[in-house]
């Protein structure tokens, strides 16, 4: 089952993260790269270091400029993000993609890679709130709510892996099809966001 693995999966990675629980490590993984367990280790390799990223970019106390280039690199973190769910949705698409569909075979609005990531950034949310619940000095009404909390997470979590399994099921049993929606973001593209090719524009005009 999909939700298996990627139990699996998601909770190697964020340990493995959290061994030396810095930004700048790189990833490493043994598994086949283009495999749906590479790119399932990678999606959530992303999440957790982005996780972090979003951390300290909050800190009031940032350097403007450590801060803007860490901006880009979360915008740049978001893209590689995007790239591998519908990498994910492709495994999917290609692995299914001849079965007999039945004859009222309806689109489910979300796609499985779109709920392995809803997923990941949940398993990340339940890490760190049960962190919450292990601090000390910290105030019993503090620690109650993040209880309290954490018990709702790890309800969602196994909802979630329960609509993933459900929907892939239902896919490769053709009572559902799969299509696959690109973001086509326009923010990062230099041809499509008017400042950045506005920009380019002036650059290419300064050097004739």
């Amino acid at each position: 089952m999909v939700s298996k693995l990627c139990d699996q999966i998601f909770d190697t990675v964020i340990n493995q993260y959290h061994i030396l629980d810095t930004i700048e490590q790189p990833m490493y993984t043994t598994n086949e790269v283009g495999s749906l367990s590479y790119l399932l280790y990678k999606k959530c390799w992303i999440d957790t270091v982005q996780w972090h990223m979003e951390d300290i970019i909050r800190n009031p106390a940032i350097d403007l400029k450590d801060g803007m280039d860490l901006k880009r690199r979360i915008d740049k973190s978001n893209q590689e993000r995007t790239d591998t769910v519908e990498m994910i949705d492709d495994h999917f698409f290609y692995k299914y993609n001849d079965v007999d569909l039945k004859f009222n075979a309806k689109m489910n609005s979300e796609s499985p890679a779109w709920l392995i990531d809803r997923v990941s950034i949940l398993t990340l949310k339940i890490y760190h709130m049960n962190e919450e619940t292990l601090r000390t000095n910290i105030s019993i009404k503090h620690l109650d709510s993040c209880r309290d909390k954490l018990v709702i997470l790890k309800e969602q979590h196994s909802d979630l892996m329960i609509c993933l399994d459900d929907l892939i099921g239902e896919i490769q049993t053709g009572v559902k099809r799969m299509k696959v929606y690109r973001q086509m973001k326009m923010y990062n593209d230099e041809n499509l966001n008017p400042v950045l090719y506005m920009n380019n524009r002036k650059k290419v005009n300064n050097l004739e």
